[in-house]
């Protein structure tokens, strides 16, 4: 009787226990999953939409480590005074690529707060969009792939992002960053004219954990 008892004051402690999952030591890796995002910010005063896709591993459904790619998509006119080349319709091309780190707080609860860091390189070319510049075989320099003032940096980008768990292996995250970007040489593309606020929208697919057995699942953060 004395050692049921001690059990039944146990339990709650034990149970505990086997929820804490340490990084370094015993970690559990509880899943991984890939994401589709889209990001809404400005460069050099103008609209800028990028578009990319970032995944990892999710460790103990609160760490999620791995790496993420984004580009611009729209046409970003470079100025007449600014321009690295005389074509017609140059445009920037802004990237950037590395490494990204998110942490969830109270991943198995419906809505839920994500911190994220990325860290990585930037990079931005001029290129021209008018198709007749590319298709002009006569006057085609076989030396020159179109491409000009290639410009890499390092970009720094804390955000946060609001989580909705749509399904067990779907979750929509809208969000908000600040990008910074550090030594960048382009022409017309200082640090100040890359740097700015960043709004984005995206759609997370994997495996997030174990289902819980009961219908109320106890988070941890």
């Amino acid at each position: 009787m004395k050692i049921r008892l001690l059990y039944l004051l146990l339990l709650p402690v034990l149970a505990s226990a086997q929820e804490v999952r340490t990084i370094f030591g015993e970690g559990n890796v509880t899943g991984g999953y890939g994401a589709l995002t889209n990001k809404f910010t400005t460069i050099r005063g103008e609209f800028a939409n990028l578009s990319g896709l970032y995944g990892g591993v999710f460790i103990d459904r609160k760490w999620m480590l791995g790496l993420e790619l984004v580009g611009s998509t729209n046409f970003l006119a470079v100025p007449g005074e600014y321009a690295a080349a005389p074509v017609s319709d140059l445009t920037y091309q802004y990237s950037q690529g590395g490494l990204l780190v998110e942490r969830a707080l109270g991943s198995n609860k419906s809505i839920h707060l994500v911190l994220n860091l990325f860290a990585g390189a930037g990079h931005t070319m001029q290129y021209s969009r008018n198709w007749d510049d590319w298709n002009d075989w006569d006057d085609w320099n076989y030396d020159d792939d179109g491409v000009y003032d290639q410009n890499y940096f390092f970009v720094l980008e804390p955000g946060a992002q609001l989580e909705l768990n749509l399904f067990r292996w779907m979750r929509l995250s809208p969000g908000v960053s600040y990008r910074q970007t550090y030594n960048s040489k382009g022409l017309g593309l200082s640090d100040t004219d890359l740097s700015n606020w960043t709004y984005s929208v995206t759609l997370k697919f994997g495996g997030f954990g174990k289902r819980s057995k009961n219908r109320e699942e106890i988070s941890t953060y």
